[in-house]
């Protein structure tokens, strides 16, 4: 008789039935990742990534074939960069992160540059952390985890992510590398640009936070297989050493102006670390999401177009113009948004000043005195704007 199956496996199980038979898994990155916590109440994308469904094919088979994404162009460059920046065990990188985030070290010499391979995304993450545990056990040197893994619970799931790179300072704290194609032009880069590699780089944050935090609640006994010894002397047992500091700057590493050489700005992320963990907090758990499907629900791209259609619209939906640039099914959300009237389609600041009134025709009613209560501050608004609207009309006419 077979064991019972863990929650953490019944849950896995689920998932995959959702993808499909013998479809693969999409890894879910910090790209996305930021994209999800910026949109906490969308279900359908947060089941959806849980799953590993992949959205672009998904997209195509409904009939709204997703717009976004690199070109293979911009891939192509952005590893040529990134190969020239961590070239000679990454010099450069480390010389860019002493000079813009730690001066006060001993420049980098002779780094370590750990080798981090391991079979699948679970070996990956582990063989991180022993990395990890190693350089922060043995302060006083450099280390550089060229694309380690980290892992980072999202609603109830495990999300397995792959920063450009991490640093390990000789004080023992961590940094976050990112390692961008777009250009520095005098010192300063595209706001927009920054803004989503800062979002990206909090998640990493988050995901280095959390090692920190079991590396911390670790006895001392534990680091002592590492080479450290325990305070009070080795038969000390307990004792629990502090967590690794992960840093709050990042840095972000860009071509200098239209070259090719790489420069370097510290940035702050604390900003959009503290939103991201706060929008992470209020996604709604993916096994929750997935007890309410019914029976049998598949996201396979090989469906038929209508069973597949009723699968993804069985998972509501919070659809926003900003989802435009963050979400490969944006486009088949926008069409039922709009067809079901809802003001959400218009954006956030709309819906926000709209109360109540959850429809266009909802809206209109209120604005034509045909609906809505009267002391309602939106619908006083709507009634007064379609006032001031009749009269200029009026004025217009004589």
């Amino acid at each position: 008789m077979p064991p019972p199956r863990t929650r953490g496996t019944a849950l896995r199980h689920r998932l995959a039935e959702l993808r499909g038979p013998d479809v693969p898994a999409k890894a879910l990155d910090a790209r996305a990742l930021a994209a999800l916590a910026a949109n906490p109440g969308c279900a359908r994308r947060a089941i959806l990534d849980g799953a590993g469904v992949n959205k672009a094919a998904l997209a195509s088979a409904l009939g709204s074939p997703s717009a976004f994404g690199q070109s293979q162009f911009a891939l192509t460059r952005g590893n040529a960069f990134e190969a020239k920046v961590k070239a000679d065990g990454g010099a450069e990188l480390l010389r860019l992160v002493h000079e813009k985030l730690d001066r006060s070290a001993e420049p980098p010499v002779d780094a370590r540059v750990p080798d981090l391979t391991a079979t699948g995304p679970r070996g990956r993450t582990a063989r991180t952390e022993l990395e990890l545990r190693e350089a922060t056990a043995h302060p006083g040197a450099w280390t550089l985890l060229d694309h380690p893994m980290l892992a980072l619970d999202v609603a109830g799931s495990p999300a397995f992510l792959e920063p450009d790179a991490v640093v390990v300072h000789p004080d023992g704290s961590w940094t976050v590398v990112e390692i961008k194609s777009f250009p520095l032009l005098d010192g300063s880069a595209d706001p927009a640009k920054v803004g989503a590699a800062a979002r990206q780089a909090a998640v990493y944050v988050l995901a280095l936070e959390e090692l920190a935090a079991r590396l911390g609640a670790e006895p001392e006994a534990g680091a002592a297989r590492l080479g450290v010894e325990p305070e009070g002397g080795a038969g000390a047992e307990g004792v629990t050493v502090p967590a690794p500091r992960v840093r709050h700057r990042v840095l972000l590493v860009c071509p200098r102006d239209f070259s090719n050489l790489p420069a370097a700005s510290a940035v702050d992320i604390r900003k959009q670390r503290a939103v991201t963990a706060r929008q992470l907090a209020r996604l709604t758990r993916i096994e929750d999401i997935a007890d309410t499907l019914p029976e049998g629900t598949c996201f396979s791209p090989e469906l038929p177009a209508g069973e597949l259609t009723a699968a993804v619209e069985s998972v509501p939906a919070t659809y926003a113009p900003e989802c435009l640039s963050a979400c490969e099914l944006a486009f088949h959300c926008r069409t039922r948004s709009r067809q079901e009237g809802a003001v959400t389609s218009l954006g956030r600041p709309v819906r926000a000043e709209l109360g109540g009134l959850t429809t266009v025709e909802d809206v209109l009613a209120a604005a034509r005195g045909e609906a809505g209560d009267p002391h309602d501050p939106a619908v006083a608004a709507l009634r007064r704007a379609a006032a001031l609207r009749a009269e200029a009309l009026e004025a217009a006419c004589r």
